[in-house]
C-alpha cells in the first residue's frame, strides 16, 4: 500500500487531516472483506436450508372464514414464528377450499417476502370489519434470494389479516374489492 509522507506538510492541521484520512482508509480496507463475507454467508444460509427444517410440518390451528357465501377452511398463523414460516417449502398447492390466514395483533402495513414459496399465490389483505383493503392476484415467488424487490408484496392501507392461497383463488371465488370477509372462527 502506498504510504503518504505527511512530514512535508508544515501546517499541523494538514498532518491531523491526513492522519485521520489514513486511519479511516485502513478501517475501510479491513471492513470490506468482513461485509462481503457476511453477505455471502447470509445468502448461502437462506439458499441451503437443511431438509429437516424444510420438511418439518407446522401444525397450525384451524378456523373458518366466509367470502361471498363460500366457507373457507383456514390454517391460522398468529405467532411471529408461524407467520415467518407460513407457506414456505410447501410443495403441494393449497386447494381452493382452504387458505392460510396470517393474523396480526393490530392493523398496520405488512409486507410478505415470497422466499422459498414453491408456487404463485393470491394474497388478500383485510381489516377488522372484513373489508378487503388490498389484493394481489398471481403473486410470483422469489427465484433467488437476491430478487427481494420483485417478490415482496405490501398492502397500502392498514390491515390486520392476510389471506394467502394458491393463485386462481380470487377468480375461483369471484372476489372483488367490494367482497366482505367474515371471520367465523379463529
Amino acid at each position: 500500500m502506498h504510504e503518504v509522507d505527511i512530514t512535508k506538510y508544515k501546517n499541523k492541521s494538514y498532518k491531523l487531516y491526513f492522519t485521520t484520512i489514513l486511519q479511516v482508509v485502513r478501517k475501510i480496507i479491513v471492513l470490506i472483506p468482513v461485509i462481503i463475507g457476511s453477505i455471502i454467508l447470509g445468502v448461502l444460509g437462506l439458499t441451503f436450508i437443511p431438509e429437516g427444517i424444510k420438511n418439518r410440518n407446522l401444525d397450525f390451528s384451524k378456523g373458518t372464514i366466509v367470502i361471498n357465501n363460500h366457507a373457507i377452511r383456514v390454517e391460522i398463523a398468529e405467532t411471529p414464528a408461524e407467520r415467518q414460516r407460513w407457506l414456505t417449502f410447501r410443495t403441494e398447492k393449497v386447494p381452493f377450499t382452504s387458505a392460510l390466514l396470517l393474523v396480526y395483533d393490530k392493523s398496520d402495513l405488512y409486507s410478505l417476502w415470497l422466499l422459498n414459496i414453491q408456487f404463485n399465490l393470491d394474497l388478500i389483505w383485510f381489516d377488522n370489519a372484513g373489508n378487503i383493503v388490498y389484493m394481489i392476484k398471481d403473486a410470483v415467488p422469489c427465484s433467488n434470494t437476491l430478487d427481494a424487490a420483485q417478490c415482496t408484496y405490501k398492502n397500502t392501507i392498514p390491515s390486520k389479516y392476510i389471506l394467502a392461497t394458491t393463485s386462481g383463488f380470487i377468480n375461483y371465488h369471484n372476489i372483488t374489492k367490494d367482497s366482505k370477509v367474515k371471520v367465523v372462527s379463529i
